[in-house]
């Protein structure tokens, strides 16, 4: 695989867990952990993304590269983006999002989101699902479905449950979208310089501005079982109880 980037977007603000990239996790900083299991993966680079001198402070203790960037980005597609423009990127470099709140993610996957996406030199991004066989799960408005063509590229993200089951039962191919994404450069800065797209608008998913804009977005079943990430206190006190089992370095 050629050298891909992993980026880490990561914020001090946090609706449900205010400062949550800071908090402790079995002696290290979420953000730590977040940045060595990407540091397992097969990245040429790993760089936390972030407009928080705190959040950077941290970073720089423990040795990670950091890229500070603007406070007024919406997501952390801008603030990737943002990346890409300081550090040059060519259009076809590979980035891989991390998102800061997944300390228990294992590199597999990482390496796993940008293979796919360097395998199909026509999609745009990547990213992996695992499949849903849970009633409550698959109504859940929380759990993000997707719909695939034959060809591996995603036909449509929702909060609603799709395929629409006429039956009541789960569908066989009902996916749960896991939140990894891969993107070439030159297609993620057109991602970040376009408007908000309606059904992104409608369902609240930024991935449907990429389906909108015509980019194809490569998906795959996920090789490994992607773990609990952290929104709330209950996902922190079982990430805890999890990294304790492991040992500090778990």
């Amino acid at each position: 695989m050629s050298g891909f980037v992993v980026v880490i977007p990561v914020r001090l603000a946090s609706e449900r867990l205010p400062g949550k990239a800071l908090l402790d996790i079995g002696g290290r900083s979420m953000i730590e952990r977040v940045y060595r299991k990407a540091r397992q993966s097969a990245a040429a680079e790993v760089i936390v993304a972030t407009d928080a001198a705190e959040i950077e402070a941290v970073c720089l203790r423990f040795g990670a590269t950091v890229a500070m960037t603007s406070k007024r980005h919406a997501s952390g597609t801008d603030r990737i983006a943002e990346v890409a423009r300081q550090r040059g990127f060519a259009d076809d470099q590979i980035v891989v999002n991390v998102q800061g709140d997944e300390p228990l993610l294992p590199p597999g996957l990482i390496d796993q989101v940008a293979g796919l996406l360097e395998a199909d030199p026509a999609a745009d991004l990547a990213t992996l699902v695992t499949p849903l066989a849970d009633p409550a799960e698959y109504l859940d408005p929380n759990l993000v479905k997707v719909v695939s063509a034959e060809d591996g590229a995603a036909i449509y993200f929702s909060r609603s449950p799709i395929p629409a089951s006429r039956n009541g039962e789960v569908p066989a191919d009902a996916r749960r979208h896991v939140g990894l994404y891969a993107y070439r450069a030159g297609a993620l800065r057109r991602l970040a310089a376009a408007p908000v797209a309606p059904p992104e608008a409608a369902e609240r998913l930024e991935q449907l501005r990429a389906l909108w804009l015509g980019q194809r977005i490569a998906v795959a079943d996920a090789l490994e079982a992607p773990p609990r990430g952290v929104d709330t206190e209950a996902d922190l006190a079982e990430v805890r109880r999890v990294v304790g089992e492991q040992g500090r370095d778990g």
